[in-house]
């Protein structure tokens, strides 16, 4: 799973795997088996299954290890259980309430039309990943988290490398340099006492308050929290943007449809999500205690690897899967199910309406500037994304 045709298109052996079972072994070792859950049924019943930690600390605790992993980075709320993760969670999602992402909508469109102005003003071509999907939600989160704006293209660069498949040293430098960055953030924060409120409000600012105001959450707990916002706030839906906006790009009959009519966007946008999704495998979980799952038998102590991409393309849940289909009934697994379903997704959303109706209304005339078979991909077994996407369009 680490050749650049799993990079390229990832469905293919997933599908492979899945007909062989919807659970299936992929490796074992010292520590035991390694399960890869492809099935849709099974995926949505692993990824709420409570047998199924998500607790790394506790499962590493008595594993030597010669990685140089930063504790912030290794231990997000992505790596609790309840009732931790309840609580951590709580302190987050109010951010990312239907009502809070709502009033963030002016912003985003500003945002979006921004940047495609400056495409607009370089002439007629443009690379859309580094262009507009990229900086369109490292901006939005920027804005949200309340990062120094001359800092947010170095943050975007240490959590790409946070993904680098195959590259354990280039991922724990990484993971030391974002952590550090936001311990010295929040410092500047709590010494400008910008949680006293003012026009300085921000996301972060929020959890800095609740930090000194009462044990609500540890200060590691604060800089792990930070951490994962601004690496989940982006890297999804930077790949949401890239992987759909390649897709419409093949479908003339489609953008007509979407520029002609905007109401059907939302729905566009979830069957972007379950196509083409941005997440190929969830992140860690171990069985806890023995359980059986798709027919599996799977031991205390085994590692469980979802994978959204493959569920999300599961025939016995979706007609003709390999079709893109706008309209058909959702249920795509790209965001998750259960206690760890992403807290961010309605922002997701959001960005990716505005970001396709955007860019199909100011450039109808928007192509593909190399063969699809050559374009290339980022190195991660966890996402799905393009590395660039060269477009050529009418200024």
């Amino acid at each position: 799973m680490e050749s650049p045709e799993f990079f390229r298109d990832p469905y293919p052996l997933l599908a492979a795997l899945r007909e062989r079972g919807p659970v299936q072994q992929v490796r074992s070792g010292p520590h035991g088996a390694t399960w890869l859950v492809t099935g849709w049924a099974e995926a949505r019943t692993a990824l709420a299954e409570p047998q199924l930690s998500k607790d790394t600390t506790r499962y590493f605790a008595d594993k030597p290890s010669r990685r140089n992993l930063a504790p912030a980075v290794s231990a997000t709320i992505l790596a609790t259980d309840p009732p931790d993760h309840t609580r951590l969670r709580r302190l987050a999602v109010k951010a990312f309430t239907p009502a809070a992402v709502a009033r963030l909508e002016p912003r985003v469109a500003e945002i979006a039309d921004g940047l495609l102005d400056r495409m607009a003003a370089r002439g007629g071509t443009a690379d859309l990943v580094e262009d507009f999907a990229v900086p369109l939600p490292i901006e939005v989160i920027g804005d949200l988290l309340g990062v120094p704006r001359e800092d947010r293209a170095a943050l975007r660069g240490w959590s790409n490398d946070l993904f680098a498949a195959g590259a354990p040293d280039t991922i724990d430098t990484a993971s030391h340099a974002i952590s550090d960055y936001m311990t010295e953030l929040i410092a500047k924060k709590r010494a400008a006492g910008a949680e006293d409120g003012g026009p300085d409000r921000d996301l972060l600012t929020d959890l800095i308050a609740a930090r000194d105001e009462g044990e609500r959450l540890s200060e590691f707990e604060l800089v792990s929290l930070a951490v994962l916002l601004v690496v989940a706030g982006h890297e999804t839906t930077t790949n949401l943007i890239g992987n759909g906006a390649l897709a419409l790009l093949q479908d003339d009959a489609l953008r007509t449809r979407l520029r002609e009519d905007p109401a059907l966007v939302p729905d566009a946008v979830e069957e972007l999500l379950r196509y083409d999704s941005p997440i190929t495998t969830a992140t860690f979980r171990y069985a806890a205690e023995p359980l059986t799952l798709g027919g599996a038998e799977i031991a205390a102590g085994d590692v469980v690897l979802v994978s959204p991409g493959a569920a999300n393309r599961d025939p016995a849940r979706f007609t003709d899967p390999d079709t893109l289909a706008p309209g058909r009934a959702s249920g795509h697994l790209s965001f998750g199910h259960g206690p760890h379903h992403c807290l961010g997704a309605p922002l997701a959303r959001l960005e990716a309406r505005i970001a396709f109706h955007a860019l199909l209304t100011r450039f109808p005339g928007l192509r593909l500037a190399a063969p699809p078979a050559e374009l290339p991909w980022r190195h991660t077994r966890l996402m799905h994304g393009l590395a660039h996407l060269p477009v050529t369009f009418a200024a």
